[in-house]
């Protein structure tokens, strides 16, 4: 990526400004400000996040904010009610506070001379998310949102409840949010009023995953947030992001088909990342489109963006498995409008003796029960792009599952969508799960997972009202499978697998099920795409660039840990290790260090999914010129048939002194789970 050092407008940087909300609380901004916009005002653009503004997104912040603040934008990077910098307390993720402060920090933005009243949203992740939330509550100064890796569905289609399956990054992001969220203001920032403000962090903080566990159905809890449950709210212009080796991919074609106001989707082979600074290959000049679109909707210039399709994505071709990609082959493709009419919906049928063909076949059944090691090798959920993160060859998750095989393909076959299992099936328990994965079978037997379903059975209907199945009962189940653009080859099979247990991806059913799937009557739904010329004469993007980062020095990192699997074949105790960062990062323009390690670790033995744990393990240290502050987290879940069961632990220091401890423990009835 190229670092570009001259820009149309000289640049401000203004390290602290406090946002005053009407409760008399204030928020504190990092700002990129343009020279002249005291006397020329100009738009502004705000991105607002937990992560600490002053120190912890501090390297990736200059790069782009600088970036567009020389090409005309007031950059405002705000930190969210008792985070960062920020007074107040945090009490959960994407709460209504959170939203109405983002409203009224909007409005304040927009009456300050340098801002000519204008405002646009834009953010990754967490940021992504509030930019949708805060559209819908329709703030008047708010013109435009950039939402980049986010979801418009807090429930099924984030890290909580996927496909009302108990997700294994539930308990781990709260372990990651505990972390985070005891940590102090600066008092370079703030103050002498810094300690009060970090013992009420201290007093206010707890394991968010004991509320999220006690919201085990798509209740009012998960539908505030969810900015599908009224899409006709968001009236402003929307630009949605993301990438196929995201968690959030399959928001993007949603919110095309969703929306009614102007709206352009774009997905690339990214992890979760923005699309310019990228660990899968290859990245493109985001910024500029960031620009692009700025231009159009804030002032009113000629970029062309909104001439080009309404979603653009990366088609990507065939891979061999293996658990970690730098780059993805392909090229990019469009549709002018989505759900596209372009798209055809292929059938292809379950039949006996594992075929999968556009015949229907004659009535049969075959039925299943995965062990609990199917899945063991699956990898991340919601992948960053670090070693390890994919899944390897299917062909061992395969041993334990129910596998379905095309014939070869004579042709390639494109698809873009989200292809679709219909299952006719019934069920020897009263609860139990599938995951679905549709596979790219090389010649030689190499399986490479392209996409994945999982879908809590008794969810079948409604993740709002789960039903318990009624043993030896038939019923229908659809199981969608994340949105994706992939190219079967010539030579290739495509092949889907049905199992009963995904392990650590899913928390396993109270007992292991055994499915009987009806044949004949079931089949597989793929989105085709035929080809389009027109893909030929789509504007090029530029190359990668960005402003110069702040100075950072990275030191040695402190012993960490790699992803892992271990099987004990006498006990039959598994393990899933997952790193959770090593890191000592010193910041010399603000005196401070921030060293930080982690891990999860999912156990259970295979035959008992009562075994289910999952182990998580924090610890951070901020090193600055008056104190050493020292927070070090651990917990875990575990279950019986009837309950879960939390237990968290945090120990907080200053200069090596313990000044804050705490210990949770709750049991929480399953509820369909």
């Amino acid at each position: 990526m190229e670092t570009e050092t001259t820009f149309p407008f000289s640049v401000q940087v203004i390290e602290n400004i406090f946002v005053p909300l009407p409760d008399g609380t204030r928020l504190a901004a990092r700002m990129w400000l343009p020279e002249n916009a005291e006397t020329h005002p100009i738009p502004a653009l705000l991105e607002y996040l937990p992560y600490r503004k002053r120190d912890g997104t501090r390297p990736r912040d200059d790069p782009m904010h600088y970036w567009l603040a020389g090409h005309g934008y007031a950059c405002i990077r705000l930190d969210i009610r008792g985070t960062g910098d920020s007074e107040g307390v945090i009490t959960d993720e994407y709460t209504p506070q959170e939203q109405i402060d983002g409203c009224d920090a909007i409005a304040w933005i927009a009456a300050q001379a340098w801002c000519d009243g204008q405002v646009a949203m834009i953010g990754i992740s967490w940021g992504g998310f509030n930019g949708l939330q805060i559209a819908a509550r329709q703030p008047p100064a708010l013109k435009t949102v950039i939402t980049v890796g986010s979801t418009d569905d807090r429930y099924a289609t984030d890290i909580h409840w996927v496909g009302g399956c108990l997700s294994k990054d539930n308990f781990d992001w709260s372990s990651t949010m505990l972390a985070m969220n005891d940590l102090p203001p600066d008092p370079v920032i703030v103050g002498a009023p810094w300690r009060k403000m970090w013992r009420a962090r201290q007093e206010a903080n707890a394991p968010w995953i004991i509320e999220w566990m006690r919201h085990q159905r798509r209740d009012g809890y998960w539908q505030q947030g969810s900015v599908c449950e009224d899409f006709p709210a968001i009236t402003i212009p929307v630009y949605a992001v993301s990438g196929w080796a995201d968690n959030y991919s399959e928001s993007v074609p949603r919110l095309m088909a969703g929306l009614s106001g102007p709206r352009r989707g774009l997905i690339g082979p990214w992890a979760h990342s923005y699309p310019q600074d990228v660990s899968v290959e290859p990245a493109i000049g985001w910024l500029q489109e960031v620009l692009r679109w700025l231009d159009h909707w804030l002032k009113g210039r000629p970029t062309g963006i909104m001439d080009e399709p309404m979603l653009r994505v990366w088609m990507q071709e065939s891979v061999p498995p293996q658990t970690c990609y730098t780059t993805r082959a392909g090229r990019w493709v469009a549709e002018q409008i989505w759900p596209s009419p372009r798209i055809i919906p292929q059938r292809h049928y379950l039949s006996t003796k594992g075929g999968l063909g556009p015949e229907q076949p004659a009535p049969a059944s075959v039925s299943i029960c995965s062990p609990l090691w199917v899945g063991l090798g699956a990898g991340e959920v919601g992948r960053y792009g670090d070693d390890a993160d994919w899944p390897g060859d299917q062909r061992e998750d395969d041993g334990g599952s129910l596998l379905f095989q095309s014939e070869v393909l004579s042709e390639v076959i494109e698809i873009l969508g989200a292809p679709a299992l219909h299952i006719r099936f019934s069920s020897d328990k009263p609860q139990a799960l599938v995951a679905v994965r549709l596979n790219d079978v090389a010649p030689d037997g190499r399986s490479t997972r392209v996409t994945l379903g999982l879908l809590n059975l008794t969810h079948r209907i409604s993740h709002e009202h789960p039903s318990a199945l009624e043993p030896g009962r038939i019923y229908d189940a659809v199981v969608e499978l994340d949105d994706i653009a992939h190219g079967f080859p010539a030579g290739h099979r495509i092949a889907v697998s049905l199992s009963t247990t995904y392990f650590p991806i899913a928390w396993p059913s109270p007992e292991l099920a055994t499915l009987t799937l009806h044949l004949g009557e079931s089949w597989l739904e793929l989105p085709v795409r035929p080809e389009n010329p027109a893909d030929a004469q789509l504007r090029a993007f530029d190359p990668p660039v960005a402003a110069t980062a702040a100075p950072i020095i990275q030191h040695p990192a402190p012993p960490g840990h790699r992803r892992q699997i271990a099987r004990d074949l006498l006990s039959g105790l598994m393990s899933v290790t997952f790193p959770r960062g090593a890191y000592e990062t010193e910041m010399p323009d603000i005196g401070q260090t921030h060293r930080g390690v982690g891990f999860v670790r999912h156990d259970c033995v295979d035959g008992d999914p009562l075994s289910a744990k999952v182990v998580t393990d924090y610890r951070v240290e901020i090193r600055r010129s008056d104190a050493t502050i020292g927070h070090h987290s651990w917990g875990s879940m575990s279950c019986d048939a009837s309950h879960f069961t939390i237990e968290m632990d945090i120990e907080l220091t200053e200069n090596g002194k313990l000044v804050f401890s705490r210990h949770w423990h709750e049991r929480i009835a399953r509820d369909m789970v």
